[in-house]
């Protein structure tokens, strides 16, 4: 939570204002910003100054785990996080690579599951890392890659949390996630999660203990309509004592993921939290 406000604090303070060519909106903007999270000690980066939906952020990142590509598959798992941008976004409506309602196109999962080859066939890269750490080996190309500019016509979004790369050291898994941009009240919430519970589950379908999770952000932003309601109702707010996160330790294989896993396999113990706070948000 510390660094969290922390950050918060940085953008109103030091951040420059900058529009928003997609949005239309103006954004109060803050380059580089740097987390990290004790995954090997429990530190669970849940935000306790508003409710935190963190079922739904394990959701999505099971969603992408399993390379779904489809507005639909994801709100069976328990989250609606891609309604509007799927079905809501008037370029991706307009394009003809959009198969319909609900279609997400070639983004996040597909590209981390099937990602395309020019001369035919696919790579799984996911499967290869889960497979070689699984193994103990560390080829410093344990690298999941979201950001694929060739078929960024092809989706309906470009993706904002792109890379994840694995690093086994001494024993210890370790993961270096770097996100492009982040609307912090409200992406960010999720992102922390999904960076935390990444590694998490990583390590415990291959055979190591986790250490440290580190989060880069390039750009760190704060909406103009969200301005308000961070400084002067969240920032107000005194941060409550942390959660602990539970993976059900059945779950043993990148299969189990793709099939029985659902969200009754992860809980949160103690988490307390303020009211939440609608913040708006930007298709």
């Amino acid at each position: 939570m510390k660094q969290y406000l922390d950050l918060c604090h940085s953008i109103i303070e030091q951040g420059k204002w900058v529009e928003n060519e997609r949005t239309g909106k103006r954004c109060l903007t803050l380059i580089n910003a740097d987390l990290e999270y004790d995954v090997a000690n429990g530190a669970f980066p849940l935000v306790t100054t508003r409710k935190s939906f963190w079922k739904a952020a394990v959701a999505e990142l099971l969603g992408y785990i399993r390379g779904y590509d489809n507005a639909e598959d994801f709100r069976k798992l328990g989250t609606k996080t891609w309604d509007a941008n799927a079905n809501d976004n008037q370029v991706w409506l307009n394009s003809p690579f959009r198969k319909g309602q609900d279609d997400m196109g070639r983004v996040y999962g597909v590209q981390g599951r099937h990602w395309a080859k020019p001369d035919g066939g696919e790579i799984d890269q996911l499967r290869k890392i889960v497979d070689d750490l699984t193994r103990g080996h560390d080829d410093r190309g344990e690298i999941l890659n979201f950001y694929n500019p060739g078929e960024f016509h092809m989706g309906c979004l470009r993706p904002c949390m792109y890379s994840h790369h694995f690093s086994l050291l001494d024993g210890e898994l370790y993961l270096n996630s770097t996100q492009r941009s982040c609307d912090v009240p409200l992406g960010l919430n999720f992102n922390m999660v999904q960076v935390y519970v990444f590694l998490a589950i990583m390590a415990q379908i291959t055979g190591h203990k986790p250490g440290k999770a580190y989060h880069k952000i390039v750009n760190a932003h704060i909406y103009e309509d969200q301005l308000e309601l961070m400084r002067d109702v969240q920032l107000k707010r005194e941060p409550l004592a942390g959660p602990r996160f539970h993976i059900n330790p059945e779950i043993k294989t990148l299969e189990d993921l793709e099939t029985w896993v659902t969200l009754d396999d992860f809980s949160v113990e103690g988490y307390q939290c303020h009211d939440p706070i609608r913040y708006p948000f930007s298709v």
